[in-house]
């Protein structure tokens, strides 16, 4: 939009006189070629983001998603663990206030056990030792180790240091009554726990180990 203006001073007592020569009014639709480019590039680039921020990069997904295998793996052992000892908690409360004669008569006849075995006669001299004191013991004591072991499982599962420093300690403070057991009665369950733990224990060690000296080094950078 343009203006021109003349002032006329013709006369003193007149006042000034301007005329305006409008250009021709642009409708709202139309814009100069130029200056419509300009606005769309404006509202374009202001809108458009970074490459890198809009496109999603898999491998730091996989990275994220991605487990220890074969920490995974012995979380799972550990959940397993945790179930047996829920098992054996329930079933020790269970037997509270029962005769448990009559219960060890039951189980030999539903596992079809010889009443003259050596086992369940073993068993029935055994049975005055059970009442409902050590059942509620046993039952505690399970249910504290189906605690310990549901966490050891969530921290590795996790891949928590607590996790793995819990699971080390535990693992470690077990080895040497699995040992002597396995030299006091050679099992082959026995056997394959204090193998099972073993590897565990020092799979763990060679981990923390690891992240120990990633840490120093670090430090000394």
């Amino acid at each position: 939009m343009t203006y021109s203006t003349k002032l006329d001073f013709g006369g003193g007592d007149k006042p000034a006189r301007f005329h305006n020569d409008l250009a021709p009014p642009i409708s709202a639709g139309e814009l100069p070629d130029e200056l419509s480019r300009k606005m769309k590039g404006t509202v374009r680039s202001g809108f458009e983001l970074p490459e890198s921020m809009t496109e999603s990069n898999p491998q730091l997904d996989q990275e994220r998603q991605k487990h220890n295998r074969w920490l995974v793996l012995i979380a799972v052992y550990k959940f397993l663990l945790a179930l047996m000892f829920v098992a054996v908690g329930i079933g020790a409360l269970r037997l509270m206030h029962k005769d448990i004669d009559d219960v060890i008569s039951r189980i030999g006849d539903l596992l079809r056990f010889n009443p003259e075995s050596r086992f369940v006669n073993f068993l029935y001299d055994r049975a005055f030792l059970i009442n409902d004191p050590l059942l509620r013991r046993i039952g505690a004591l399970a249910f504290s180790y189906a605690g310990l072991s549901l966490a050891e499982g969530i921290g590795l599962y996790l891949e928590k240091a607590w996790g793995e420093y819990l699971t080390l300690a535990i693992t470690a403070s077990f080895l040497p009554w699995e040992i002597f057991e396995v030299f006091h009665h050679l099992t082959w369950i026995r056997v394959g726990l204090l193998v099972v733990n073993t590897l565990v224990f020092f799979y763990l060690l060679n981990i923390v180990a690891g992240r120990r000296k990633s840490a120093e080094a670090e430090l000394l950078d």
